[in-house]
């Protein structure tokens, strides 16, 4: 499924979490720090930035963090494997032209910026970005999406 939009933002919502997914309008380095060094990734017109919770919560703080990354080109924090933190983390990041939601990997642990944290409900779904809009593939059953527009959480 193809889901055509600029500004706006996707939401993919299950029973007790949801993904959020938005299109990058400007191009600008990435920088994604980790315990060994900072490295940079390109992020260009069409590439996706996407903010998993997937334990829920609100959205705005959500929405914020998204807008942080996209925007305001704030850098990515990839901690170390067995991490305390990475359990109290309600919301993880990801960029890139296409995203993965896995549900068997540590929340901030992944530096891969192609797989994102996700509940065990939204595993398994595909996104990516193109100039017009999101392809969105593998969405499981009873899942549900829908668009929100800027302000109108």
């Amino acid at each position: 499924m193809n889901v055509p939009f600029s500004r706006d933002v996707l939401r993919i919502s299950g029973t007790h979490s949801f993904l959020l997914a938005a299109l990058v309008c400007e191009p600008f380095p990435l920088c994604i720090e980790t315990s060994d060094g900072e490295y940079c990734q390109g992020m260009s017109p069409g590439d996706l930035v996407a903010v998993s919770a997937p334990e829920g919560g609100s959205v705005e703080p959500a929405l914020m963090l998204l807008e942080l990354v996209r925007t305001h080109h704030l850098p990515l924090v990839v901690l170390p494997k067995n991490h305390p933190g990475s359990k109290r983390i309600p919301y993880v990041v990801s960029a890139g032209p296409e995203i993965r939601t896995n549900c068997s990997i540590v929340r901030g642990t992944h530096p891969e910026q192609h797989l994102i944290c996700s509940s065990d409900e939204l595993a398994g779904i595909a996104l990516s970005g193109t100039t017009e809009g999101i392809v969105i593939s593998g969405i499981p059953t009873g899942m549900s999406w829908d668009i929100i527009k800027p302000g109108k959480y």
